[in-house]
């Protein structure tokens, strides 16, 4: 298993796009032929381009088998067995803070929004949060809080425009549930030898954060090795956490179950990208700064990709548009800056063709929308209202 999941690593970050020079670019360095020669060898059979797919549910079936199967982590489902240890009047909403099992091995905390108002059941918005280099929150980052250490406001000030986009949604009526993910906020890495002020998240400095932050960092690839080693996958964890998030949500008595959306900025997009390509609950998406054609963003220089977000020998099969398509016929949006200097514009436009082919092959192209913004790798406050304005859209078209 560990052997296999190895290899088949390689294979998902041995990805190009057809059709181009053979003539390796600067940044991809003298090894790009061997990885090329590997990807032009698939022929990304699970593409709902392929001729031999004509009905979208049954292509879905298979699609969403074959990239659980690759995760190489299916724990066993368990009882959420949900605590609420704290609930804050927020004015138009209150918020929980709350830990439940996404397995029974792991206990997420998690903030749950709910507006005020008449009891009814009302539609509901998984917020995921972002990596930035910035592992000290996680939640944090998309749901307002009192009392915010400096530093978490100023990361919000950078990427989300002074906005706690989470709690923004609530405001207009949505519940919104946001977790820590794996290696973040709560869940984030620590060892006994560790400073004592980085467990007081309050009281850590911008110097602390920061010398936190770079340790995570560093100890990505360790944690990803490991993972692997242990036969599982990073990305396994992270979206099988994101899918039973969903499996919570649906307990809550406040939430339509048919009026489920997602939304993320950066890893953020990435897991907005996969949970609503995954699992059939998610109505509309929109997924933020994490778009491009797996081959371009290898041309490019090597890969954008790191440890926690390879899911072993994808791309045998699918491309990362291929993997969001399957959200259809749900509402996608997509929205990219095009500064963002983490995918290169030409794999970023190739996926919002190849994500517009499939929804019209579907029948449903107003469903999808590609969105460019001349700015860099962020969620501004522009781009926040029209992703608001496209949730709106697809999942409060019933009240």
């Amino acid at each position: 298993m560990v052997c296999m999941l190895v290899a088949l690593s390689v294979v998902v970050l041995a990805v190009c796009a057809r059709g181009e020079e053979a003539v390796p670019p600067a940044q991809a360095g003298t090894h790009y032929p061997l990885l090329r020669a590997t990807a032009d060898a698939s022929e990304l059979s699970l593409s709902f381009l392929q001729p031999r797919f004509r009905e979208v549910e049954a292509w879905k079936r298979q699609g969403r088998r074959q990239v659980r199967e690759l995760l190489h982590y299916d724990p066993p489902h368990c009882a959420p067995n949900a605590e609420v240890v704290e609930r804050v009047d927020c004015g138009a909403y209150i918020r929980e803070k709350l830990y439940f099992n996404t397995t029974p091995d792991l206990r997420v905390p998690a903030y749950l929004l709910l507006p005020k108002g008449e009891p009814r059941r009302r539609p509901a918005i998984v917020a995921l949060h972002d990596h930035g280099g910035f592992y000290v929150w996680g939640k944090e980052k998309v749901i307002a809080t009192e009392g915010e250490n400096p530093v978490l406001a100023e990361f919000k000030r950078t990427y989300y425009a002074d906005r706690s986009w989470g709690s923004e949604l609530a405001k207009r009526g949505y519940v919104v549930i946001a977790i820590d993910m794996f290696y973040w906020g709560e869940r984030r890495m620590q060892f006994p030898e560790d400073p004592p002020v980085w467990r007081a998240r309050e009281a850590m400095t911008a110097e602390d954060v920061a010398a936190f932050n770079r340790r995570s960092g560093e100890k990505t690839w360790l944690m990803g090795t490991g993972l692997f080693e242990a036969g599982i996958s990073w990305a396994g964890v992270m979206f099988t956490d994101d899918i039973r998030t969903v499996d919570y949500l649906v307990t809550r008595p406040e939430v339509d179950p048919e009026r489920i959306g997602c939304c993320g900025l950066s890893v953020g997009g990435f897991r907005s990208a996969h949970l609503a390509g995954l699992d059939p609950r998610i109505k509309a998406a929109v997924v933020v700064g994490w778009m491009s054609t797996y081959g371009d963003m290898l041309q490019n220089h090597l890969t954008s990709i790191g440890p926690m977000k390879i899911v072993p020998g994808l791309y045998e099969y699918m491309d990362l548009p291929d993997v969001v398509s399957m959200n259809c016929p749900g509402g996608l949006m997509i929205i990219n800056g095009t500064q963002d200097a983490l995918f290169p514009m030409d794999g970023v436009n190739a996926a919002f063709e190849k994500v517009a082919k499939v929804y019209a092959k579907a029948g449903v192209p107003e469903k999808f929308e590609g969105v460019l913004y001349d700015g860099p790798h962020e969620f501004n406050a522009e781009m926040q209202d029209r992703a608001y304005a496209w949730l709106d859209r697809w999942l409060k078209e019933e009240e």
